[in-house]
């Protein structure tokens, strides 16, 4: 019988460097071969281990018959007239996720899924309308980042943001990972601070995400300054209400972005600017004001201009720094979710076991008295 091959890429960075090393020994090889095959996983990765042609033939097979390096199916690639890419990448059982590549002057920001579907069903998410299907593995989240360096001619990201299909704080154990991948220089090598994880405010995961050492990003998707209307754009708001999110984002030791979409005549009213400048300050969060897409969900209908000028005035005038985000790639299906749903219109969604797919580290528990955990 054969034996089944280990999946490199889907293993913590240090556990593959270690699953490496210990095959590379046990065969005798000299210690340079653990670089020359560790690296070609992610800093300058390969689709087969017949690719790495630095390394003897018989080694390269033998590695071919112990561990496995799968990529992501492309499916589909949709390309903008701005220069945004979406992608529609097939997963091994059948799922499929998105990824998108936003280029702005010497920035390419990589929006990645962490999640396939979304068990959150935010009111005006086109993901959400699909149900959950599974979280995603280290391989699959990393792979994107992975699949796209593998692009002739590569495609190579300067910052990433999880706001792609998902919650990646549900999955934390794989983003963990995935963070580090993305992070270190043995993996893509891309700064900290150029990394973005967006949450809708799963507080254990804000309280991981804190804990660890390097400048990694937070946006909190907000959407509504008051619990009532939260609740109802919202239902993750009944776990995790305003004033604990609020508290958890005051205890984060770093600058919170709050996400927040703009809906024409739901949460766009001078009322709502007000509350939402009074939430900003308390944790000094900058507010970025998002257009919404009209491949979203529910009816809602976007803001108008004027009103997002407005709105963000008012922000402004009661001391809050705020931004409105660019809309891009608004002649593709570039909202979040709208490939996934055009594929999937016909399959009834998977219903997800309650809070059974949220992944904290053991030891890490809240603190929200302003302290790092």
């Amino acid at each position: 019988m054969a034996i089944e091959r280990e999946n490199l890429l889907a293993l913590p960075l240090d556990v593959a460097r270690e699953r490496i090393s210990a095959f590379l020994e046990a065969r005798g090889e000299p210690r340079f071969r653990v670089d020359q095959v560790f690296r070609r996983l992610w800093a300058d990765p390969v689709r087969t281990f017949e690719e790495i042609t630095e390394l003897p033939r018989a080694l390269r097979s033998a590695l071919d018959e112990a561990f496995t390096i799968p990529g992501l199916e492309l499916v589909t690639e949709q390309a903008s007239s701005d220069g945004t890419r979406k992608f529609l990448f097939r997963l091994d059982d059948g799922q499929s996720i998105e990824t998108v590549s936003i280029p702005d002057g010497d920035r390419v920001t990589f929006c990645i899924s962490s999640q396939a579907g979304c068990a959150l069903q935010c009111a005006f998410c086109a993901t959400g309308v699909m149900g959950f299907a599974r979280n995603l593995r280290i391989d699959e989240i990393a792979g994107q980042v992975r699949a796209l360096a593998l692009m002739s001619p590569p495609l190579r990201a300067t910052n990433i943001v999880f706001m792609g299909m998902g919650e990646p704080l549900m999955n934390w154990e794989a983003v963990s990972a995935t963070l580090t991948i993305l992070n270190r220089p043995e993996g893509f090598g891309i700064g900290a601070r150029h990394i973005t994880v967006s949450t809708v405010g799963v507080l254990p995961g804000i309280v991981a995400l804190g804990a660890r050492p390097e400048q990694f990003r937070l946006a909190i998707s907000i959407h509504a300054p008051n619990d009532a209307l939260r609740r109802r754009l919202m239902p993750i708001n009944v776990k995790y209400p305003l004033a604990e999110v609020i508290a958890a984002a005051r205890a984060f030791d770093r600058r919170v972005t709050f996400e927040y979409v703009m809906l024409g005549g739901v949460n766009d009213q001078g009322e709502h600017a007000t509350e939402l400048a009074r939430l900003a300050r308390d944790c000094g969060a900058f507010v970025n004001l998002i257009p919404l897409h009209p491949g979203g969900a529910g009816g809602f209908l976007p803001s108008t201009p004027s009103e997002m000028r407005d709105f963000a005035a008012r922000l402004r005038r009661e001391g809050v720094e705020v931004a409105i985000r660019r809309s891009r790639g608004m002649d593709i299906a570039a909202a979040c979710g709208q490939l996934r749903v055009e594929r999937l219109r016909r399959r009834a969604p998977a219903r997800p076991d309650e809070d059974g797919e949220v992944h904290v580290s053991p030891g890490v528990g809240p603190r929200l008295d302003g302290g790092a955990a």
